[in-house]
This record gives structure tokens, sequence and C-alpha cells, in this order.
């Protein structure tokens, strides 16, 4: 009895579809890491907040970043499946 469920069978990776979202996905993570960096920053300054406060706006403004990419990519796959039955 095979140990892989019946739905894992036959699949094969497409791999110019995964090179493609990858590709994407790091010039649209640069541009959305360097945002929140610089944001964060920006509000720090405006707010007159100190340097531990800027620090942890980043951080938060980090996260939702990796939201916005966890999304993306998700997207991204329903649009270029990564995976394709033979």
């Amino acid at each position: 009895m095979s140990m892989q469920p019946a739905s894992q069978g036959n699949r094969e990776i497409v791999w110019p579809s995964v090179i493609t979202v990858i590709s994407a996905a790091i010039l649209i993570g640069a541009e959305v890491f360097g945002a929140a960096f610089a944001g964060g920053w920006a509000l720090a300054i405006l707010f007159g907040l100190d340097d531990t406060s800027a620090h942890i706006l980043q951080a938060v403004l980090f996260a939702i970043g990796v939201l916005i990419m966890v999304a993306f990519i998700r997207a991204a796959q329903r649009i270029e499946p990564f995976m394709k039955r033979r």
C-alpha cells in the first residue's frame, strides 16, 4: 500500500510559473519592506517618537508587509499554478 495520498500522484512542478512568481515577489517585497522601514522612520519623526518607538513602529509595518506578501503569493499562485497534473 502506498504512503502517498491519491491526490499527490502524477503531479509536476511548473518551473516557469514558480520562477515568475518568485521574481515578482522579490521585486514587490523590496518595495513593500522598503516602504515599511521608510514609513516607520517618517512617522516616528512626524509624531516625535524616540528611537525605540520608531523601531517598534517599523516592526509593526514590517509585519503588515509580511501579510501583504503572503496575500500576494497566494493570489499569484491561483493565477500561475505551481503544480500541474500529468
